[in-house]
């Protein structure tokens, strides 16, 4: 039979006016697709107090830690832009496949990387493939079901999210206690192969019938811009250093490199972020509070980790188990998102998702060495809670601006803010930890010689790495560092809840409740003309 959803344009939703008859299952496939990207994010979590030490790692600090997070990510979020486009223009499972291959072999490369350089090149290869995955994967959500269903279809998706948070701890930790570090990214080969064929069995194929020329120049500017900010910030947190000309300077760098990139985009006719979407109040609303959430999150959980291995002295497969009720949290009321929407409006639920995500975070900034494990699993939980109250309608916001053949655009658009999000929350955030850390913890290494004080002042894997070196005067080091960085993940927690209360402002202030969206502005290829959308 032909396929439905082909480039025969505008006529193939009418002639299934109900959507895609083989649409729920092709949304289990997606969901697979979108699975091998978050499971690797959330393996990495757990797994990199190890990737961190000397004896079982690669002795990462932590500037090298956050940058194996963020070389994914920013990569990720730079391409984003084009890679909807380009599923757009050639075909969503085409790109989707690509992506799959991609990340499959980025996966074994990180594997078996032999230095902190070396993961972290890998790992920027793997957002390559990520970058290809996941906006068609929502592409093609849009595009499979009706109007009527995406809202749900939608919050099945995101709860994938969840589902990859509850499968990624325990199974990294699980490898973590019988295999090497590596293991954790080998994970990732079975799933894209098994995703692979279900694609190709069964997902059909989807473009748009006018897609948007690729455009080059953004995707460079924007990547180069977001290196050089993050590259600053990092730097700056690390090395305690933020006077010094390659600091700021490269902070500085980046944010006109990024002042270039919004310039830019609005004087070309294909711009791979059409900058004219944010004058809807709706769209750029949804989408400035999917990345302050993230912003919050991610940098939260680049402390948690350390907090529950290494001040808390968990192994990896209870700290993984630790953060199951974030997970079934996601579970448990992503998909329910949509009917609470429905019937309170997107105002309303976002909002009460802030506020959760609020208290969580403040919770944090109050934990200590000794507080009752149970209190911790549920912030972790009222955390998951709060996100998955807020992404679901967020996204579904988005989505619901655009015609339904620029859903590539839109999903490049929320995932890419998702993105960046994320990699400034670990780079400001992280650097936070680490600037106050140094600076709690330096008069306890004073007297050591150069290198172990260098080492021990860059973070909690460092100190605990001398001490262990000192033998039982040792201890006395690390008492001193786990005070140091509970302090630091105060500050850090601190700043998370802050973001959080900016994004509970940004919704009481800006989103619509069950108002109808006005017409957004859609660069298109032949006509300039706005385009309304219900």
């Amino acid at each position: 039979m032909a396929n439905p959803l082909s480039s025969a344009g505008p006529s193939a939703p009418a002639e299934y006016p109900d959507g895609h008859p083989r649409r729920w299952v092709i949304l289990g496939v997606l969901i697979v697709s979108l699975l091998v990207v978050v499971l690797d994010n959330t393996i990495l979590n757990v797994a990199m107090a190890v990737i961190a030490s000397p004896d079982r790692g690669l002795n990462a600090t932590q500037s090298e830690l956050a940058w194996a997070i963020n070389s994914y990510t920013l990569v990720f979020a730079g391409l984003l832009f084009t890679a909807g486009v380009i599923g757009d223009r050639y075909g969503r499972r085409r790109i989707l496949t690509a992506g799959m291959v991609l990340f499959g072999l980025s996966s074994l490369a990180s594997a078996y990387s032999q230095s902190p350089d070396q993961l972290i090149a890998a790992r920027a290869l793997m957002g390559v493939g990520g970058a290809l995955i996941l906006p068609a994967t929502l592409s093609i959500i849009s595009n499979v079901f009706h109007p009527r269903e995406r809202a749900r279809a939608i919050g099945i998706w995101v709860s994938a999210v969840g589902l990859g948070m509850a499968i990624g701890p325990i199974t990294g930790g699980a490898l973590l206690e019988r295999f090497w570090w590596g293991s954790v990214f080998l994970i990732n080969v079975p799933i894209v192969l098994a995703g692979l064929v279900a694609i190709l069995a069964l997902v059909p194929e989807s473009r748009d019938p006018a897609p948007n020329r690729i455009d080059i120049g953004g995707v460079v500017l924007s990547v180069l811009g977001l290196v050089s900010l993050v590259y600053g910030i990092i730097e700056g947190g690390e090395t305690g250093r933020w006077g010094a000309p390659w600091v700021w300077g490269s902070i500085v760098t980046g944010v006109v490199i990024l002042a270039g990139f919004v310039a830019y985009e609005r004087r070309i006719a294909f711009p791979a972020l059409d900058v004219r979407l944010f004058t809807n109040p709706r769209f750029s609303t949804a989408v400035g509070v999917v990345g302050l959430v993230f912003f919050a999150a991610m940098g939260a959980f680049f402390f948690s980790t350390f907090y529950l291995q290494m001040v808390r002295g968990y192994s990896p497969l209870a700290a993984g188990a630790l953060l199951l009720p974030f997970a079934g949290a996601q579970l448990l009321f992503a998909p329910r998102s949509a009917a609470m929407v429905a019937r309170y409006g997107a105002k309303k639920v976002a909002v009460v998702g802030m506020l959760l995500t609020v208290i969580a975070l403040t919770g944090m900034a109050t934990l200590d060495a000794d507080t009752p494990i149970w209190l911790v699993g549920a912030l972790f939980f009222i955390q998951g809670a709060g996100m998955a109250n807020v992404v679901p309608p967020a996204t579904e916001a988005v989505i619901s601006t655009l015609p339904r053949q620029k859903a590539g655009v839109g999903s490049a658009v929320t995932n890419t803010v998702r993105q960046v999000g994320g990699a400034l929350g670990v780079a400001v955030l992280g650097s936070l930890l680490s600037s106050v850390y140094r600076a709690r913890i330096e008069s306890s290494v004073a007297d050591l010689p150069a290198g172990p004080r260098e080492l021990a002042s860059e973070s909690l894997a460092g100190t605990h790495a001398v001490a262990a070196e000192l033998g039982q005067t040792g201890d006395s080091l690390i008492a001193a560092g786990n005070t140091a960085f509970i302090e630091a993940m105060h500050w850090a927690a601190g700043g998370s809840a802050l973001v959080a209360v900016l994004g509970a402002l940004v919704v009481l202030r800006w989103l619509p409740g069950h108002r109808s969206a006005p017409a957004v502005p859609v660069a298109a290829p032949h006509s300039p003309e706005q385009v309304s959308v219900s």
